[in-house]
């Protein structure tokens, strides 16, 4: 298998489809889901509390589900992950069939979901690193990452559509792909087994990730400031963008047109990864992203039409795909494997800690003081990004493979060989986090 492309890869196409039913239903119930606490109890305020539900619980368990990811038999933990979200859609779309889901269902299904998701990322991703060689580890990015983006622009499109038809539908549909993916899952050969039996849930081992992570210049540097600095900075911009772009609420079209170019650029920048990556460093990509969304956000201080937005968030997510993939791959490829789903799961939790704060402190400048503070605001928190990674020695520190260096947490970063997230990154999470350009976001789920 080592020595075969990635297409003949029989258990890489499995977990690429299987992802796919699993990104694409995200996408139809991420949608379908607000619309319908809407449509039950005419409230914006318990719909955004539904999803502060989900993101509550999915911060909360984070690092235990990468403690877990990394205890037991990964494949078998997904599959039992998946149906169960599979289960829980289709009670859902049982209960709105029968003339209406009541809240405390919704909220249980939302908390479940999240809850079994903050499981089944670390684990996907752990499976990912065992199928596939390392040499193709970043090439196996790009895809998922490509395939991510293109359930993001027309999942939602999907699923506002199969609501409009019936309420039911979107989460139905989920749920039979999300068993579908089970049987992709089922068909994969290779297992995913920890080298030694431990006990997940010590404090040792729940946070061995965030020691690996911290003890490490490069990734140190690479999460706080660019997960933590660029992630909530760059959420900032795109409800600034959205609220603009929409006036005020009242035109969902040009929000949509934002909403699907910032798709295609994220589609487009997975699509080149792979003839980009390679040529250039992880470091220079960050730092590029970084000066990139200053850029951007800098034009958006005077200049603000529809097109004009989208195309500049898009061109930041571009250059943001390409950091995410080799962020990621120098991510895994460091890791040893048994630290996989922690390493995972602790990245993951220190990206995405502030980034809710983004859209609340866009939307008290924009009240405050109008659309051009707002963009002025993220443009100086951009810029003392770039300045910080453009300057910081340890973005251009080598970052070794796992092989290179002692397996412990906590061991010192080595000097050596130079070292692609997506998202990001998430995990990918089941449900669908907000657009992030950092490299240091959530990993894809495979």
């Amino acid at each position: 298998m080592k020595n075969s492309p990635l297409s003949r890869n029989r258990d890489f196409r499995l977990l690429w489809i299987s992802g796919l039913l699993t990104t694409l239903g995200a996408q139809l119930s991420s949608i379908a889901l607000p619309l319908l606490v809407l449509r039950q109890t005419g409230s914006a305020v318990v719909a955004g509390a539904v999803g502060t539900v989900s993101v509550g619980a999915l911060l909360v368990t984070m690092l235990p589900g990468g403690a877990l990811a990394d205890a037991v038999e990964r494949r078998r933990l997904v599959i039992l992950c998946e149906s169960a979200i599979a289960l829980a859609a289709a009670v859902l779309a049982g209960a709105v069939l029968l003339g209406g889901a009541p809240l405390p269902l919704i909220l249980a299904v939302t908390a479940s979901g999240a809850v079994l998701t903050s499981l089944c990322g670390p684990a996907a991703l752990g499976l990912l690193r065992t199928v596939v060689p390392e040499e193709q580890l970043a090439t196996a990015s790009s895809r998922i990452q490509a395939r991510s983006a293109a359930t993001r622009l027309a999942g939602p499109a999907v699923g506002g559509a199969l609501f409009a038809w019936h309420p039911a539908l979107p989460f139905a549909a989920e749920a039979v792909g999300l068993l579908l993916s089970v049987g992709c899952l089922a068909l994969v050969r290779a297992r995913s087994v920890p080298a030694r039996r431990r006990a997940p849930f010590s404090r040792r081992e729940l946070t061995a990730g965030v020691v690996f992570v911290l003890g490490r210049p490069y990734l140190r540097t690479a999460l706080l400031v660019f997960g933590l600095g660029m992630n909530a900075a760059f959420s900032a911009m795109m409800f600034t963008a959205l609220t603009v772009a929409s006036d005020g609420g009242s035109s969902g079209v040009d929000a949509g047109l934002v909403v699907s170019l910032t798709s295609v650029g994220s589609l487009l920048g997975a699509l080149l990864a792979p003839r980009v990556a390679p040529k250039v460093p992880p470091g220079a990509m960050i730092a590029a992203t970084c000066w990139a969304c200053t850029a951007a956000a800098g034009v958006l201080l005077f200049h603000r039409s529809v097109l004009l937005m989208g195309l500049l968030v898009a061109a930041c997510l571009a250059v943001a795909a390409v950091a995410n993939i080799g962020f990621l791959t120098s991510l895994l490829t460091a890791t040893p494997e048994d630290l996989v789903g922690r390493v995972q799961s602790a990245a993951s939790f220190v990206s995405s800690l502030v980034v809710p704060l983004g859209p609340l402190a866009a939307g008290t400048a924009l009240t405050l003081w109008g659309p051009a503070a707002g963009f002025g605001a993220v443009t100086a928190v951009f810029a003392l990004c770039a300045v910080v990674i453009t300057v910081a020695p340890s973005m251009r520190r080598p970052l070794p493979a796992a092989g290179a260096r002692a397996d412990a947490p906590g061991a010192p970063d080595t000097p050596g060989v130079p070292d692609a997230p997506g998202t990001s990154g998430v995990p990918g999470s089941r449900r669908p986090p907000q657009e992030q350009p950092a490299a240091a976001a959530t990993p894809e789920t495979p």
